[in-house]
């Protein structure tokens, strides 16, 4: 029983150390390659610093687990119980900040629009504020998210009614047209223009709204809800990922503590045998 529970120590920490070096190469390529968007920097950064901490801890794990040295592994137990401790906060609060926001129907339309104050007030203040916005803008231009393609549009005299039926994205929805009740008449799926005598609604949205391929609705309160929206629906599934992955970790703690228990009664027995 000894042997297994240190080994399966060692296997899994063999995995998770494969992982993290995967991880450091990955920012590393980045860094070689001079990543220059802000997509690629806000990749960059976190994939080094998961990657750092996941060889560290691993290598703890191994060299604990396998080479039976006790005060590796009691450090490695303490990082894992850690983990634990982070993966229960986190995946609470993921899902106390995603409790609000849903999209609102729109008659007619196959796709639904967004606002912004339906959504928590830590998500609006905190993850599309005015510092982190210029980032995130920065990635949607550069994802071409909003062109005829992404929008699934091949005819470019599409007409509206079939435009409106299109399943778009939150994101979708939110950044590449203007709201629906500012009234704005289709002319492509890139190209809208304002009635003569203004937007039906006098909302900055209605106002903000540019025909610019670098602009279009960018810099609308819809957008930044289609952004919530989405990210509400991913950390939705972190949270069952989180639940998942909390469940094999105290599994792994579990056996974990089966080796230190091993580990100690084996240096115990060495200890008395040479005092026999």
């Amino acid at each position: 029983m000894a042997r297994v529970s240190n080994g399966f120590v060692g296997f899994i920490n063999i995995l998770t150390l494969l992982l993290s070096l995967a991880a450091l190469g990955g920012a590393f390529f980045l860094y070689l390659n001079h990543a220059s968007t802000a997509c690629q920097k806000t990749l960059q950064e976190p994939l080094l610093i998961v990657g750092a901490a996941l060889f560290v801890v691993s290598l703890l794990g191994l060299f604990g687990s396998c080479c039976r040295v006790t005060s590796l592994l009691y450090v490695y137990l303490f990082f894992m119980f850690l983990l634990i401790l982070g993966l229960i906060c986190s995946t609470v609060f993921t899902i106390l900040v995603t409790n609000k926001g849903v999209g609102n129907a729109v008659s007619g339309r196959g796709f639904k629009e967004y606002r912004l104050g339906d959504y928590s007030n830590w998500l609006q203040t905190y993850a599309v504020n005015d510092q982190n916005w210029p980032s995130i803008k920065s990635c949607l231009v550069e994802t071409k998210m909003c062109s005829s393609e992404s929008l699934g549009v091949t005819n470019s005299q599409e007409a509206a009614a079939d435009f409106y039926k299109r399943s778009l994205s939150p994101t979708q929805s939110g950044c590449c047209k203007p709201p629906t009740y500012c009234g704005f008449d289709y002319k492509n799926a890139t190209l809208w223009t304002a009635p003569k005598t203004g937007p039906a609604v006098p909302d900055t949205d209605c106002t903000t709204w540019s025909n610019n391929q670098e602009a279009l609705c960018y810099d609308c309160k819809s957008c930044k809800a289609g952004i919530l929206a989405n990210l509400k629906k991913e950390w939705r599934l972190l949270a069952v990922i989180n639940t998942c992955i909390l469940v094999f970790v105290i599994l792994v703690y579990s056996v974990g503590c089966c080796a230190l228990r091993n580990n100690t009664s084996s240096n115990y027995s060495r200890y008395k045998g040479g005092y026999a």
